[in-house]
């Protein structure tokens, strides 16, 4: 099911880029920023949700997504995220801003130190590495303060890495956890110079720093034939010292014991370093957004002992939460919870949610509608006028004046 719906969206991917025909659909745009930290122009990959431009007059922001490797992983992550948050009635995900980052120097902005071990990599590759530092000091001092003075961003970030990318994704974590409030590493090359960052979070202890900090770790099946997942611990060849390394970074962060930070490990069996990226990415928006999600069916709001508005509530005290800031409800989830009770004819809830929105949007015509309604149903003629003319004195073209006239002349 999980194989089917990646594959769909692939194709949704490649038809949104190339569009039909002669004509063309964008899912972004190619932005630059001037590096004086790395002393060079650097590309950026910019997608901004569908409706941006009619959002940011609302002040609605949204929350990045800061994504290395960017000109590889770009559209595959654009093309989920899209999906995930438009869900019909449930979205997995939020609408989110999508930095991709592409290389300009990969090896020197993606290795936190330089290599003093012998290595797969060329001489002139190895001379040139160790630039990982600098490259984290560009993203905090200038890329992330770009981004936010140009783009109607809030300030949930999310870092995705793959690779070496998902080494500097576990070496922000270490040193700069501050800067997001979740990482993705995928297969990452914790073996980089001999196991040096590894060893490094084996002795660190994941402190109130990393409070509502979430990590998820893919990993891929790089194993020799015949390997499973407990007899490659004990290999001691260079060909599986990739996996074994991931594998410990794993068990030291299961057996953390301080349980600040959020933190789930999946191995792919089926899946290659290479093709790893996209199912993980996918696993990762779930765990990390599983706060996002709400469910509230027909058998909750039938049940007059089931406090209905008591989880919707808690919902977005979590919500407000995860992402720092004071988010209400929307309006018209609400209010359509409000006529789903009223249907069920459980009126008393229907009540409780119209309320809700009145007390959230005191300002707004329709929310008085809403409740006017519900009066007119239960026979409440006193309060159903009360509240329509409420809503006629905040909009003279509400529906209300019509609705007022006709239970008026009964």
């Amino acid at each position: 099911m999980k194989k089917t719906f990646l594959l769909y969206m692939l194709c949704f991917c490649l038809y949104y880029v190339n569009g039909q025909n002669t004509n063309t659909i964008n899912i972004g745009k190619i932005d630059t920023i001037t590096s004086k930290i790395l002393n060079e122009q650097r590309p950026l990959w910019i997608h901004v949700p569908e409706g941006y431009a009619k959002s940011i007059f609302k002040n609605k922001k949204y929350p990045v997504v800061y994504l290395l490797d960017g000109d590889a992983h770009f559209y595959s992550v654009v093309g989920m995220i899209r999906q995930l948050s438009t869900v019909n009635g449930n979205t997995v995900c939020p609408e989110m801003i999508v930095v991709g980052i592409p290389n300009t120097n990969r090896m020197r902005d993606l290795s936190p130190t330089k290599s003093s071990s012998k290595s797969s990599y060329s001489n002139s590759l190895i001379k040139n590495t160790g630039g990982g530092d600098q490259f984290i000091s560009f993203i905090e001092n200038e890329l992330i303060p770009y981004i936010d003075s140009n783009y109607a961003t809030e300030s949930y970030r999310m870092f995705i890495g793959h690779s070496l990318g998902g080494l500097t994704v576990m070496n922000t974590l270490v040193h700069k956890p501050e800067l997001f409030n979740s990482y993705v590493a995928i297969d990452p090359s914790m073996w980089w110079n001999n196991n040096n960052l590894l060893q490094k979070i084996k002795t660190i202890k994941f402190d109130k720093r990393y409070k509502n900090k979430s990590l998820f770790l893919g990993i891929a099946n790089t194993m020799n034939e015949g390997m499973d997942i407990v007899n490659v611990r004990k290999d001691t060849t260079k060909s599986t010292r990739h996996i074994r390394a991931i594998l410990e970074l794993k068990s030291v962060l299961e057996n953390d014991s301080l349980n600040n930070l959020s933190f789930k490990g999946l191995y792919y069996k089926d899946d290659t370093h290479g093709s790893v990226p996209l199912i993980a990415e996918y696993d990762a928006l779930r765990y990390i957004f599983d706060f996002h999600q709400i469910k509230i069916n027909n058998k909750d709001l039938i049940d007059p002992n089931y406090d209905s508005l008591g989880k919707v509530k808690a919902y977005y005290t979590r919500l407000s939460k995860e992402f720092g800031r004071d988010i209400k409800p929307e309006l018209y989830y609400i209010s359509n919870l409000g006529y789903k009770c009223m249907e069920l004819k459980q009126f008393e809830k229907a009540e409780q949610f119209f309320k809700y929105n009145v007390a959230n949007y005191p300002e707004h015509s329709y929310v008085y509608d809403t409740i006017g309604d519900l009066y007119v149903v239960i026979g409440n003629k006193e309060k159903a006028i009360e509240n329509f003319k409420k809503s006629l004195s905040l909009n003279k073209n509400s529906y209300a004046k019509e609705k007022l006239e006709k239970i008026e002349n009964e």
